[in-house]
């Protein structure tokens, strides 16, 4: 019987992140809200080139992995970075790059 290996906790935070993070469309929401104290949906609408509608599945996303948090003042839609899971993306990336890689064996690849 083959033995199951899981993840560890770390990794698969990491995974979500990077994850919701590979979309160009995400990375722009979150340069625009890393400049603001907080945003209205339609602030976040103007400054992409891209649907309302995409604009609020992108959202979701972002909302989903926790890096953002939104509230609801109606008739907006109020959006801000989530702190504390930023902080701990921010760790979990700069953890994992900043990993030494074996200089010593080789692979087979050139580089």
């Amino acid at each position: 019987m083959e033995e199951i290996k899981e993840y560890t906790l770390k990794q698969e935070l990491l995974a979500k992140f990077a994850r919701v993070l590979g979309h160009p469309a995400r990375i722009a929401i979150m340069d625009f809200l890393a400049k603001q104290p907080n945003c209205y949906f339609g602030d976040i609408n103007e400054e992409l080139p891209i649907a309302k509608a995409t604009v609020s599945q992108h959202l979701s996303a972002l909302k989903e992995a926790g890096l953002i948090q939104g509230e609801i003042e109606t008739p907006k839609v109020r959006y801000c970075i989530n702190k504390e899971n930023w902080t701990l993306a921010s760790l979990l990336f700069k953890d994992f790059f900043d990993k030494p890689i074996n200089k010593n064996g080789n692979c087979g690849c050139s580089g």
